[in-house]
């Protein structure tokens, strides 16, 4: 027990010397290796009469940059590469008035905000909210499922918004493309169908509502509409218009209900789900009467 002590007390006070030695050790091998080394000189490029500085690499004759700065006298001269190691992003020869890297990443933004602009400034709200209600009458719960849900309201989203598309499409996006408009110019005329849309499917009442929360003047006329106001008046009318859609697809199912829990409850059979008996009559119902056809047609007229 004594000889484990005095070896326990040996090690405390021998360790640590022996870090502070190989401390020492490495900082003096690294300073004799600094002192062993030769100078090294760094040189900057430097460009005299038209040569290259003899301490740098390659020939005298040869050069990076292929036109001295500053000696573009165009601007088809400034579209050139000048310097041999860089890299330029040049979108459709250069026209228009935001060159490639921004378009990138304006391109990248907007179809980061694509999702948001197709929820909320066309018909996919009205139709996602039909189809859920038409599903919940079934009480099928996952039948369709959520994919199909979606994947069928994005087709009749495009089917529905193909005029507006094609036309943003032929009086903003190509002529911005082409160089003909401005940037600002491009924004306003795309804005213009998809206002006119909006507008058609906006009750009066959601945008006066909006316009006196903003204590804002309307005249009556869509141009005195800004976007801030008339987006989420767009909003309500699509979510009021839907749920009175769905109240009326309701109606047949709720009263299939009714029939079947009142059959049940006469024949005693009380502690059996109505809701269990009632969805086969539900689905043959819907069936016969080819509720799909129905539903999604007159959901589709509603836009025109």
């Amino acid at each position: 027990m004594t000889n484990t002590r005095a070896m326990g007390k040996m090690n405390k006070v021998v360790i640590p010397r022996f870090k502070r030695i190989m401390n020492s050790l490495c900082l003096l091998f690294l300073v004799g290796i600094l002192c062993i080394c030769p100078k090294m000189n760094i040189h900057a490029e430097a460009v005299a009469n038209g040569s290259m500085n003899s301490n740098l690499t390659g020939t005298t004759d040869e050069r990076t940059n292929i036109t001295d700065p500053g000696t573009a006298d165009s601007g088809d001269e400034l579209k050139k590469l000048n310097i041999a190691n860089t890299v330029t992003v040049t979108y459709d020869n250069g026209n228009g008035n935001v060159n490639g890297s921004l378009r990138i990443l304006i391109t990248l933004t907007l179809i980061a905000l694509a999702p948001i602009l197709i929820i909320m400034l066309t018909s996919f709200t009205r139709i996602i909210i039909v189809l859920h209600f038409t599903r919940n009458a079934l009480n099928t719960q996952t039948a369709p499922p959520n994919q199909v849900i979606i994947g069928l309201a994005l087709f009749l989203t495009f089917f529905i918004m193909n005029p507006v598309i094609q036309q943003v499409r032929t009086e903003a996006i190509q002529p911005f493309d082409q160089g003909k408009i401005t940037q600002q110019e491009a924004f306003t005329i795309a804005m213009d169908p998809i206002r006119d849309f909006m507008y058609g499917q906006t009750q009066t009442k959601d945008v006066r509502m909006f316009m006196e929360i903003s204590q804002t003047e309307w005249t009556g006329n869509l141009d005195d509409i800004p976007n801030a106001v008339l987006i989420p008046s767009f909003i309500i009318s699509e979510l009021r218009t839907a749920f009175i859609i769905g109240f009326l697809i309701y109606i047949p199912f709720i009263v299939i209900d009714m029939v079947v829990a009142s059959c049940l409850m006469s024949m005693g059979m009380m502690m059996l789900p109505p809701t269990t008996i009632s969805m086969p009559f539900k689905i043959l119902l819907f069936v016969l009467a080819d509720g799909w056809n129905l539903v999604i047609g007159n959901l589709v007229r509603t836009f025109y």
